[in-house]
Order: structure tokens, then C-alpha cells, then sequence
């Protein structure tokens, strides 16, 4: 194997973009939990897992925070603890989003209910949190994570550029994960539209003796495009990181290249972030409640005059249609 290229130094503003995506992203999971935590009607089983990656992606946005403000020169006691957090986080959302998926998957497309997916439950738990603590402890406990030059990083530690079996420890503590989910995430998402147009076409065919009110949800497209955009972000956000643990192993000095540790930095960080976006501030039911919620804090921080007599509370889903809309939604897919 070739030796390692030179360290990649940061810039000031490179910093200052990849701590911006981790505030951002630290930022959007605490709305992701906030918001699980406010409205108890909208805890449904695909959200309960939405809480569990949140939690994940907070842990890593605030490790990842952590390495680029300090910008490590060298080994050091918090360089290894950074690095132990931001690999165990980092590895437990790849397990949480394909757990997602394949929650979806099971519901939706092989209709798993009740005592089965409570066991399911459990599996996730046991999978998304037990074998990234394990291979944590053990790339600690064999002084494997350390300082790494930032050249499979953006200022933050992992594995130790200077172990022998870095290659190997690179794909246990993320890599192997990470490529297995480009596959497993498209080709799940796949196969649930793939049913869900099935399901369309069928109730197409009976079209002309259902009532408006049996007709094909109108919200159904919008489900749709979530289903597309999920696996599609997440790619678009992790392969910078894929792209440069290439490069690095090639020791080619594209790895230094601004443009893609940028993109390495925003992608391994962000992803908290995207995941605000497409469940809170592109779910209507969710967004209504914030909103409503903004509004009533804004009034009541006015004089009691000017604030309107009766009490402030975020509305429960205005319409009969709204409330129902996550129940005529596959129970797996969390909103539209």
C-alpha cells in the first residue's frame, strides 16, 4: 500500500463551513426530537425510528463539531474520544437509516403488523446500537482510532493513518457500512414504490365505481418523491467521504483538492440536518404545528394588552383529512 499522502490543512473557511453544516445539522435533529416530544399524535412507528437516527445524527453532528473546532495537529487523549463518539454515532445512523427502510419495506410491502414488529423493534435496537458500541470498544481498546491527518476526515479524528491495518479498520468503523447502505437503501426504496404504484393502478382500475371520498389520495405523489428523495440525499451527502477514502488509499493528492474535503465536510455532517428538512419542514402536518407554536410564543412574549385573551396551543390537525393524512400514508412512511 502506498504511503499516506500528506496532511490536509484547513483553511479558515473550510472550518467555518463544515462547523456551520454541524450546527445546522445538530440543529435540525433537537427539532426532529423536539417535535416527537411536543405532539404524542404524531409518534408513529416509522417516526419513533426518525427519533432514534435524530439522536444518532445530534451525537455526530456534536462530535464532528468538536474535531473541527479544535483542529487536531496531533494524537491526544480528546482526539481519540472525538474520534471514538463520531465513529460509534456515525456508524449507528447508517444502521438507523437502512433500519428505516427496511421498516418500510417490511410494513408496506410484506404488510408485518403488531407482535412482529415489535420484535422488529427490538432487532433494530439491538443491531443499530449494539454493533457499532462493539466496534468502537474494540478499535479503542486496540488503539486504532487517533489522529488521521484529516485526509479521510475534515479536521476531526479517526482511524490512525500510522496503523498497519488501517484499510481494514476504515471499513469496520464506517466504510463497509456506508457502501453496503448505497445499495440496500435504493433497492428497498425501489421495491416499496414499486408496490405502492401497483396498489395505485389497482384502484385505478375501480376508478369509476368509487366515490370522491375512496379515490386516491391526492397527497400520494408527495409520498412518492419522499420515498425518491430519501436514499438520493442520503448518497448525495456521503459520497464526498466515499470519493476521498478512495483517493487517500490511492495516496493521490486529489485528496487535498478544497472543492471535495467541503463536500466531505457538509456530507458526513448534514445529514441531521436534510432529515429536519424533509420531516418537519416538508411534512405539512408537522410544519402547521411549528408554525402555529412559533406564532403563540411570538404573541405571548407582547404586552398582556396587545395579546389576545384565550390560551396559546399549537393546534391539532385542523381538518379530519390532515389528521388522517399519516394514517392514509403506509404507517411506515413518517408524513407528507
Amino acid at each position: 500500500m502506498p504511503p499516506p499522502a500528506p496532511p490536509t490543512v484547513l483553511v479558515p473557511s473550510e472550518r467555518a463551513v463544515v462547523l456551520l453544516s454541524c450546527a445546522l445539522s445538530a440543529l435540525g435533529s433537537g427539532l426532529l426530537v423536539a417535535t416527537h416530544a411536543l405532539w404524542p399524535d404524531l409518534r408513529s412507528r416509522a417516526r419513533r425510528l426518525l427519533l432514534f437516527l435524530s439522536l444518532a445524527d445530534l451525537l455526530s453532528a456534536a462530535s464532528y463539531f468538536y474535531g473541527v473546532l479544535q483542529d487536531f495537529a496531533g494524537p491526544s487523549w480528546d482526539c481519540v474520544l472525538q474520534g471514538a463518539l463520531s465513529t460509534f454515532a456515525n456508524t449507528s445512523s447508517f444502521f438507523w437509516t437502512v433500519a428505516i427502510a427496511l421498516y418500510l419495506y417490511l410494513s408496506i410491502v410484506r404488510a408485518a403488523r403488531g407482535p412482529r414488529t415489535d420484535r422488529l423493534f427490538w432487532i433494530f435496537h439491538v443491531v443499530s446500537w449494539g454493533v457499532p458500541l462493539a466496534i468502537t470498544v474494540a478499535a479503542v481498546a486496540l488503539k486504532k482510532i487517533g489522529y488521521d491527518a484529516s485526509d479521510v476526515s475534515v479536521g476531526w479524528c479517526w482511524i490512525d493513518l500510522g496503523a498497519e491495518d488501517r484499510v481494514l479498520w476504515m471499513l469496520l468503523t464506517g466504510k463497509l457500512w456506508e457502501m453496503l447502505a448505497y445499495v440496500t437503501l435504493p433497492l428497498l426504496y425501489l421495491l416499496v414504490r414499486k408496490h405502492i404504484n401497483r396498489a395505485h393502478e389497482a384502484l385505478l382500475e375501480y376508478r369509476p365505481i368509487l366515490s370522491e371520498a375512496h379515490r386516491l389520495p391526492h397527497h400520494s405523489s408527495a409520498a412518492d418523491k419522499k420515498l425518491v428523495l430519501i436514499p438520493l440525499i442520503f448518497i448525495c451527502l456521503r459520497v464526498w467521504s466515499t470519493v476521498r477514502f478512495v483517493l487517500t488509499l490511492c495516496g493521490s493528492p486529489a485528496v487535498r483538492a478544497p472543492v471535495l474535503v467541503v463536500l466531505h465536510g457538509i456530507g458526513n455532517t448534514f445529514q441531521g440536518g436534510a432529515n429536519c428538512i424533509m420531516f418537519v419542514l416538508c411534512t405539512r402536518a408537522v410544519r402547521t404545528r411549528l408554525f402555529s407554536l412559533c406564532c403563540c410564543c411570538c404573541r405571548s412574549s407582547q404586552p398582556p394588552a396587545d395579546s389576545p385573551a384565550g390560551p396559546c396551543e399549537a393546534p391539532a390537525p385542523s381538518k379530519m383529512g390532515e389528521s388522517q393524512e399519516s394514517r392514509r400514508t403506509p404507517e411506515g412512511l413518517p408524513s407528507t
